[in-house]
């Protein structure tokens, strides 16, 4: 989903009377531009509506928060600034998660999201993506993750295109297989039609 940040403060406040902005790190860094351009200090929040709630609760004209506009209409606060963020790509994913897998019917522009565990053996993260390759299955996202603070054990999540019943990805997990000591399909969904606006 597109993701757009928002200067947010009490009634009555201006943008030239915030000095300070809260927010959740991450806001903080995606707006630091419109920030230095103001003279507004960052100022770290446990999230972005909890900014939202404190900086109402604060009742200070000069202290604003990042936030969503419907965090502003949620605890009473005036838009001052819409759309702060730096670069007009800014993008995050959600998803829906369930206790017990359901099955999700084939069709185009399906992605796939795995976990796996490599073997620790020379060469096998290599190895195991070879069949990625080889079977024509195109990777979008591949991440890894020490276990438990081992150097001999890394856990891997990938999301690849495709749907494991398709062919080319259903040989690339067979020999993804091979080559891990754990392998899991978290999950089989249709791509995002927001995705294609960003190519």
């Amino acid at each position: 989903m597109r993701v757009h940040v928002n200067l947010l403060g009490v009634k009555g406040a201006r943008i030239e009377d915030v000095k300070v902005a809260m927010s959740h790190t991450v806001l903080l860094g995606q707006s630091r531009g419109f920030l230095a351009e103001h003279g507004i200090k960052s100022e770290i929040g446990a999230d972005t509506a909890g900014s939202a709630k404190h900086v109402a609760e604060l009742g200070d004209t000069s202290v604003a928060a990042l936030a969503s506009e419907l965090a502003g209409k949620l605890y009473g606060l005036d838009l001052l600034a819409r759309h702060v963020e730096d670069n007009a790509h800014n993008t995050t994913r959600f998803l829906v998660t369930a206790p017990e897998p359901r099955s999700v019917p084939r069709q185009s522009n399906m992605i796939t999201t795995l976990v796996f565990e490599v073997r620790n053996l020379p060469s096998a993260l290599y190895k195991a993506m070879g069949g990625f390759a080889t079977n024509g299955v195109n990777m979008l996202k591949l991440e890894s993750y020490m276990l438990n603070g081992s150097f001999t054990a890394t856990q891997f999540y990938a999301d690849v295109e495709g749907h494991p019943e398709d062919e080319g990805l259903k040989r690339a997990l067979e020999e993804l297989d091979y080559f891990t000591s754990e392998m899991r399909v978290l999950g089989t969904y249709p791509a995002a039609k927001f995705r294609k606006t960003l190519s």
